[in-house]
């Protein structure tokens, strides 16, 4: 696809930019700072071991979970997500279908060929320890890898998952996302604004050049259209299945149902069969409301089963971007470009956020997941609906507003209640805000975006760390004992 405007740049800055690949990334579920994180990580050590010359003289391998990560960490699959990145696996690409197969072939062999290279003993039960009652300093979610060598010494890291799939190793200033100089540096929402001002650019123009400085225009639009196209098979996928979630709360899946009730029995064995499907079938307020339901219900409950999902900007928070681009799609007809400019302004939204204050429920409350997907998805879609800055940045505000100070109590340690339904709400949020930007003068806000950024991330702060993805507090206390899991 040719672009639509010049892509000629200024000079560039050493500023830290997200891409908007960072943000929304392929991987697997339940959970990007429980699952995708860990997994990364482990990756990340052997790539460590492997420059280091030590990689061939590993005897042992022995993973020590803090924190949140042991907390939840079983409910997330943190120690299947620990193996398999040690085994060689990569989340964006491994068979979903195989993972549980894979984990406990590993836990009967009691055997591990690292890399898909190196055979050693590991053992799951033993060599995978949850420190439940121990936190690490620097962040909640924390993990420690040692590696035992032939003349047995030991050589450990310690990595931290810091939401959305990121991960940094202790004393690292930033994360192992690579900085890269682009040519307009944003640190703050009014950074962004005085850069559209300045250049008459749109967001998503913006955000593009800034892309630009990593990769080019076709490599750009190839990896965005990944990124739906796989946000659209996971609706399909979810809105497809029906049974029961794994775990010990029996939840039913109830995206199948309600895509079959709102269809009226209709069959579409191809996505694009159902694409169509949904576009034809009515759309009042009540069954919009449903539809854009169904949408996020089939994302996260995909993602309970360990799915293939797009971290938005989390995996507990996944479903909310892709609900409203789907209503985008397919009840306003937006185009292939609008697509790529609601993804765009999306995770510069994200990125603002991950800067100011945090995208990991563990260090912030499910604030910090859906209360930014929900910021995201208010934005792109108020970009879709031909918004100028301010306003996208208005729909972005009134998003978070109104999920500032949302607790992380997943029960049982499982991304399944409330975290699926959570994801409906955020993303019928997403929309009021956008709407309500649409029909406002920005001028005559009281609260910017950066204002609620602080705010959330204050909030964060004094939030009481029972609810920041423990399953120490809130709903999780409210299920009977007996069908704990944590």
């Amino acid at each position: 696809m040719s672009p639509r405007f010049s892509v000629q740049a200024p000079k560039a800055f050493n500023v830290e930019s997200i891409s908007v690949f960072d943000m929304f990334k392929v991987g697997v579920g339940p959970s990007s700072s429980h699952t995708m994180g860990p997994w990364r990580a482990a990756r990340a050590f052997l790539s460590a071991r492997r420059a280091r010359g030590e990689f061939e003289r590993i005897e042992r391998v022995r993973v020590d979970l803090f924190g949140s990560l042991a907390k939840t960490g079983v409910g997330h699959g943190t120690d299947l997500a620990v193996v398999l990145g040690l085994a060689g696996e990569d989340p964006s690409t491994c068979a979903t279908e195989t993972i549980h197969a894979r984990f406990a072939a590993v836990a009967a062999a009691r055997r591990l060929r690292l890399d898909d290279d190196r055979a050693i003993a590991f053992d799951p039960a033993v060599d995978v320890v949850f420190h439940r009652d121990v936190t690490l300093p620097f962040h909640p979610n924390g993990l420690t890898f040692t590696a035992t060598l032939d003349d047995a010494s030991t050589h450990s890291e310690t990595y931290y998952s810091i939401g959305g799939g990121f991960i940094t190793r202790e004393n690292e200033p930033r994360d192992e996302t690579p900085t890269v100089a682009t040519p307009y540096p944003v640190e703050h929402g009014g950074d962004l604004l005085a850069h559209c001002r300045a250049t008459g650019l749109s967001i998503p123009a913006l955000v593009l050049r800034n892309e630009l400085a990593r990769r080019d225009l076709d490599a750009i639009h190839d990896g965005l259209r990944r990124i739906w196209h796989t946000m659209t098979a996971c609706v399909y996928r979810g809105a497809h299945t029906a049974g029961v979630l794994p775990g010990s709360l029996g939840v039913v899946r109830r995206a199948s149902s309600l895509n079959a009730t709102l269809l009226g029995g209709r069959v579409c064995p191809t996505i694009d069969a159902w694409l169509d499907a949904v576009r034809a079938a009515p759309h009042g307020f009540s069954e919009t409301l449903k539809w854009v339901s169904c949408f996020a219900l089939a994302v996260n409950e995909e993602n309970a089963a360990f799915g293939r999902v797009v971290t938005a900007p989390t995996n507990g928070a996944a479903g909310v971007v892709p609900a409203v681009l789907l209503y985008a799609d397919r009840f306003r007809d937006a185009t292939e470009n609008d697509v790529f400019d609601f993804l765009l302004t999306a995770s510069m939204i994200g990125g603002l956020f991950k800067k100011g204050a945090t995208i990991s429920a563990a260090l912030g409350g499910c604030q910090a997941e859906i209360g930014v997907s929900s910021a995201m998805a208010a934005a792109g879609l108020a970009q879709t609906r031909g918004a100028n800055p301010e306003q996208v940045l208005m729909a972005a505000e009134i998003a978070m507003e109104h999920h500032l100070g949302l607790t992380c109590d997943p029960v049982a340690g499982l991304v399944q209640i409330p975290c699926i339904e959570r994801n409906t709400m955020g993303a019928i949020k997403a929309l009021t805000a956008c709407e309500i930007a649409l029909a406002s003068d920005p001028a005559n806000a009281k609260v910017s975006l950066d204002a609620v950024i602080r705010s959330m991330w204050q909030t964060a702060l004094d939030m009481n760390f029972k609810y920041k993805e423990t399953s120490e507090g809130g709903l999780a206390l409210q299920i009977p004992v007996n069908l704990a899991e944590c």
